[in-house]
């Protein structure tokens, strides 16, 4: 018994000792803080501005019994995989785009592994803001209604943007395009657009404003940059008419007709009237003032007047009736007046056809003198025209209409019954241009529309236009380009600008100038626009080759262009070659050269480009010299002072050669020097 308990000790010893041996602990990551990069990533900060593709992390972490490690990154379902790692280098590389105004944080799972123990740890990430979002606006659009007696420095509307970023380019402020014409103001901080100080909205002149506002965000860092984003709108302010305009007749003065065979309640003529406040009319009601007799009766609602009496009751040849037009509020009161005269003639029966006429009786033919391009809605006012047809009824009804170019004018009234006045309404004012036309004809054809006749007139109508300063000097080029010798003397012609004014007169023409840092050696003719050079001017290349300017060309109310102006000074060949010294001293070793060198100071080639030759030796055949770089070397059977003293009685091997150096100008100079040259054998050592 007692060997069976001894070996079952023994067994479970042997277990223990095994299980002992077979222990492995779990890899760890190391916990270097928040702001390491390496570690577990836990409470990583990253911007979201990082590029995709760049090392953003290093995953670190060890196994107790020192076998090699594996990371790995997993992702929550359903949320994006922003992250990549390197599993044997923990080397995390950023894949997916970042957003903070999306996903200012990201859980990610990081785990280690030695292949049997794997450690999974839930992390957060933190992406930090970067300046890339622009302000929006809220509550768009915005279209509001303003009275126009809303007094100026009121507030009309908020406007509101907000920007995603945080810190300053979270931050909005608001500015208004073109602020100095602008009538509203903006507060820069809270968007509340005001009526600016001292500015009234008026209906009758503008009826709807357009106001770009801006808003931009306090900037920021974007990718290493500072960057500052902005977003405009447009808010639509609609003013909003009050009654401040009285009532308004249109097509005075008013002539009506009453025939010898118009029945009593014959209609005669319609007055007609609108409110001056169109966008918020009262109701129009006639009255006749002045009943003349009781013979006429006015409809206050249509504006139509009505013979009532037979016209053999008439007992004068002409009545003008007085007619008042009010404005009836809602309420019912009556608010605002405006008075016309009617004038109607009572006529024989006739049968005539329409006949126009002038102030001083009939004409046909009639002439004005206005300005080019008028107001588009402008009457010829002067234009005194008055067309009649002296029949009744239906034979006196007929059309107007202007025969000759077409969209320039237009007559209304285009139908009249009986007699109306002329008027003639401008609808395209640019083609009433003066550099085109200097004067405009029409014919203005009147013709029956109901009788078998068709009886008609024309009246022709001839328009003299007169010019106003509409056009700006024009240059023929938008830059010059001149060349001039140096040296030229004082006064030399340089260039001719031109410009032209197509205007008339004194609007036409053109007065020159210049100005610039490089027009000081020049001046120019106000009127011919010739540039010269100064009277005490020096113009010199290898001083300053090249002026730059700017030509003005204005006509006499002040309207300019400009044109530049390039002046290149083209060089002379006016400086001769110099040598350092007249006399010079050099020593030659055989087979070596000497260099002598003369500079030119003219700017361009060729002037300042130098020749040499050898003018003369003695002897004559001893040395000949490189005609560009000046190198003066012994003839090349010459290789010992032997050879040199067999050839001349000189024993001393000193010898002076004359070198011309020459330009290649034309024409050429030149210059001569003295070398004396030493002529000895190279020492070997």
């Amino acid at each position: 018994m007692k060997q069976e308990k001894h070996l079952l000790v023994l067994l479970f010893l042997s277990v223990v000792h095994i299980c002992l041996a077979q222990t492995n602990y779990a890899p760890y990551f190391f916990d270097n803080g928040a702001s390491s990069t390496n570690g577990n990533m836990a409470l990583l900060s990253i911007p979201e501005d990082a590029p995709t593709g760049s090392h953003i992390y290093t995953l670190n972490g060890t196994d107790p019994e020192g076998h090699s490690v594996i990371y790995g990154l997993a992702f929550e379902p359903g949320s994006k995989s922003y992250f990549a790692v390197n599993p044997i280098l923990g080397n995390v590389t950023l894949i997916e785009e970042l957003d903070r105004e999306r996903e200012d944080e990201i859980n990610v799972m990081v785990s280690i592994s030695d292949g049997l123990n794997k450690v999974v740890e839930k992390v957060r990430i933190l992406v930090t803001d970067a300046n890339d979002e622009s302000p929006e606006f809220l509550n768009t659009p915005y279209i509001i209604k303003v009275s126009e007696d809303t007094p100026s420095g009121s507030s009309i509307l908020k406007i509101e943007a907000v920007d995603k970023d945080t810190g300053s380019g979270g931050s909005v402020t608001y500015f208004l395009q073109n602020a100095h014409s602008n009538k509203f103001t903006i507060d820069r901080h809270s968007g509340v657009l005001r009526i600016k100080a001292g500015v009234n909205l008026d209906y009758e002149k503008t009826r709807t404003h357009f106001v770009t506002v801006i808003a931009k965000d306090g900037g920021g860092k974007l990718r290493g940059k500072y960057q500052a984003f902005s977003t405009t709108t447009v808010a639509v302010v609609n003013v909003e008419d009050i009654q401040d305009t009285p009532p308004i007749f249109i097509g005075t003065p008013y002539y009506g007709y009453v025939y010898e065979d118009t029945l009593p309640g014959s209609e005669i003529l319609i007055v007609v009237a609108y409110d001056g406040d169109q966008g918020n009319p009262n109701t129009i009601h006639y009255f006749l003032v002045d009943e003349s007799e009781g013979s006429f009766a006015l409809n206050n609602k249509s504006g139509c007047i009505s013979v009532i009496k037979s016209p053999n009751e008439l007992k004068k040849e002409v009545y003008e009736l007085k007619i008042q037009v009010s404005e009836i509020t809602p309420e019912g009161n009556v608010v605002a007046h405006a008075f016309t005269v009617v004038t109607i003639r009572v006529v024989d029966l006739n049968n005539h056809p329409p006949t126009f006429y002038g102030e001083n009786g009939p004409q046909n033919r009639f002439e004005l003198t206005i300005y080019e391009h008028p107001t588009e809605g402008e009457i010829l006012r002067w234009l005194k025209i008055t067309v009649n047809d002296s029949d009744q009824g239906a034979n006196a009804k007929f059309n107007l209409r202007l025969v000759g170019p077409s969209g320039i004018f237009r007559v209304v009234p285009q139908t009249v019954l009986n007699e109306a006045q002329v008027t003639i309404i401008v609808e395209n004012s640019a083609a009433i241009d003066y550099e085109k036309l200097q004067f405009l004809t029409f014919k203005l054809l009147a013709i029956e529309v109901n009788t078998p006749e068709k009886f008609s007139s024309t009246a022709d109508i001839m328009i003299h236009l007169l010019d106003t300063n509409d056009n700006v000097p024009k240059f023929s080029s938008d830059y010059y380009i001149a060349r001039i010798p140096e040296n030229s003397p004082g006064g030399s012609n340089v260039v001719a600008v031109m410009a032209t004014d197509p205007d008339s007169g004194v609007w036409g023409a053109v007065k020159y100038s210049m100005y610039g840092p490089g027009a000081d050696p020049f001046r120019i003719h106000p009127s011919t626009g010739i540039i010269y050079t100064q009277p005490w001017a020096i113009l010199d290349a290898e001083m300053n080759s090249k002026y730059n300017f700017y030509v003005k060309a204005e006509d006499a109310e002040g309207k300019y262009s400009l044109a530049e102006v390039f002046v290149t000074v083209l060089d002379v060949n006016d400086h001769y070659p110099e040598f350092s010294e007249n006399i010079q001293e050099r020593t030659m070793i055989i087979g070596l050269p000497v260099k002598i060198e003369a500079t030119d100071q003219d700017a361009e080639r060729p002037n300042n480009i130098v020749d040499y030759a050898i003018m003369q030796a003695d002897p004559a055949n001893v040395f000949d010299i490189d005609p560009s770089t000046g190198e003066i070397m012994l003839k090349s059977y010459i290789r010992s002072l032997d050879t040199i003293q067999n050839i001349t009685n000189k024993r001393d091997c000193t010898w002076s050669v004359v070198v011309q150096a020459k330009d290649r100008g034309s024409p050429s100079f030149s210059t001569t020097a003295i070398v004396k040259i030493d002529v000895t054998e190279e020492v070997s050592y």
